[in-house]
C-alpha cells in the first residue's frame, strides 16, 4: 500500500473492537493520541503511514484488512443466557464480521453455488412444530434421534463455526452471507448437549425467520426453542419413551438416546403433557439437591460434535491454488499463527 491510499475507517474500528480495545486502550498501546484515533475512525483525518504502522503493530492484522471495503454486519440478536456487557458483545460482533468477511471472500473465490435451504415460516406452515416436522420430512429423517446434528447441517450446506466468545454467557448467532449462504457461529465452550440444542435453535431461526418480518426477540426466542425441541425430539418419536413416572434415572437413559440434556427432556415431557408442572418442580428440586442443575453428571456427557465444511473448503481452495499456509492467512488478512488458531 502507498501513503496516498486511504484506509477504510470502518475497518480500523472493526479491528480495534475485535481485539477488545477501547479507543483509550489503543491509544495507550500504540502511542497515537485518543483524539486522533477518534478522528481517524470518524473519517475526519487521513492517517499517515507512520501512525498506521504504529496502530497495526498493536492490532496485528495484515495491512490489507484496513483497506477492505467489505460491508459490515450490524449488531444482532444472540442466543444467550444472561445479561452480557456491551463491550463483550461488541467484540463478538467484530469477530463474527471478520469471519463473515473471510468466508465471503472464500465463497466468491471458489464460485460456490448456494445451498438449497427451505424457508418454512409459521405463516406458511401453521405452527412452529409443523415447520420442524416439514424440515425433517424434506431432509428424509425418521422419528428417531439425529445421530450427528452438525454433520446433518453441513451435509445441507450450513457452515458451522466454533468461536471463542470470551464468555460462557453467549451461545450462538446465525447469519446469511449474501442472503443465501447460512453460517452458524457457536461458543466453542458449549458442552455436547447444549451445542446440539443451540444448533437446532439457530436452524429454526434460519428456516423460519431470516426471510420474514421479525417480531420481538422474546417471541423469536420462544419459537426457536419450540422448533429445536420438536426437531431434536419429535412428538411422534419421544412420546414412546416418556411416561408419568419419569424420574432422574429415566432422564439419564433418555439423554444418551436423544442426545440432549436431561433438562431438555424434562421440559419436553411437560410440553407434551406427559407430566405435570408439580412433577417438573419436584424433579428440578432433585436436580438442585444433587447439584446437577447447571452441570449434569460428567459421566453422561455427550460427544462434542465438530464441523469440517469450512475447513474442507479452505483445504480444497488452498490446494487448488497451491497456496502456503502463510499465503492463505494473508488472503484472510491474518498472520499465520492466528489463522491456524481460528481455522485449523
Amino acid at each position: 500500500m502507498t501513503e496516498s491510499q486511504k484506509i477504510n475507517p470502518k475497518m480500523l474500528t472493526l479491528a480495534r473492537e475485535a481485539r477488545g480495545f477501547s479507543q483509550a486502550d489503543l491509544a495507550e498501546r500504540s502511542g497515537v493520541s485518543r483524539s486522533n484515533i477518534s478522528r481517524f475512525e470518524q473519517d475526519n483525518l487521513q492517517m499517515s503511514a507512520e501512525l498506521l504502522e504504529k496502530i497495526m503493530g498493536v492490532l496485528k492484522f495484515q495491512d490489507s484488512l484496513f483497506y477492505s471495503d467489505t460491508e459490515i454486519l450490524p449488531p444482532a440478536l444472540y442466543r444467550r443466557r444472561d445479561t452480557v456487557p456491551a463491550k463483550t458483545l461488541m467484540q463478538i460482533d467484530a469477530n463474527i464480521n471478520l469471519y463473515q468477511m473471510n468466508i465471503t471472500r472464500l465463497l466468491q473465490a471458489m464460485k460456490k453455488d448456494a445451498p438449497v435451504i427451505p424457508s418454512l415460516p409459521v405463516s406458511q406452515t401453521g405452527s412452529v412444530e409443523a415447520s420442524a416436522n416439514q424440515l425433517r420430512e424434506q431432509w428424509k429423517l425418521d422419528d428417531g434421534a439425529i445421530e450427528n446434528l452438525t454433520e446433518l447441517l453441513e451435509s445441507h450446506g450450513i457452515i458451522t463455526v466454533a468461536m471463542d466468545f470470551g464468555t460462557e454467557r453467549v451461545d450462538s448467532r446465525s447469519i446469511l452471507i449474501d442472503d443465501k449462504f447460512p453460517v452458524i457461529f457457536y461458543n466453542k465452550k458449549l458442552l455436547g448437549d447444549r451445542l446440539r440444542f443451540t444448533l437446532a435453535y439457530e436452524l429454526g431461526h434460519i428456516i423460519m425467520h431470516t426471510r420474514t418480518a421479525l417480531s420481538s426477540f422474546s417471541e423469536l426466542s420462544k419459537e426457536t426453542n419450540v422448533f429445536a425441541a420438536e426437531f431434536l425430539m419429535p412428538r411422534a418419536g419421544i412420546l414412546n419413551d416418556l411416561n408419568e413416572n419419569l424420574d432422574l434415572d429415566l432422564l439419564a437413559r433418555l439423554k444418551g438416546k436423544w442426545k440432549v440434556s436431561m433438562h431438555a427432556i424434562l421440559y419436553r415431557a411437560v410440553d407434551l403433557q406427559v407430566i405435570t408442572e408439580n412433577q417438573k418442580r419436584y424433579l428440578i428440586n432433585q436436580f438442585n439437591a444433587l447439584k446437577i442443575r447447571r452441570r449434569e453428571p460428567k459421566e453422561l456427557d455427550l460427544a462434542i460434535e465438530k464441523g469440517h465444511l469450512l475447513r474442507d473448503m479452505i483445504t480444497t481452495y488452498r490446494t487448488k491454488q497451491r497456496m502456503s499456509v502463510k499465503t492463505f492467512a494473508e488472503f484472510f488478512h491474518l498472520y499465520e499463527e492466528e489463522f491456524l488458531e481460528r481455522y485449523n
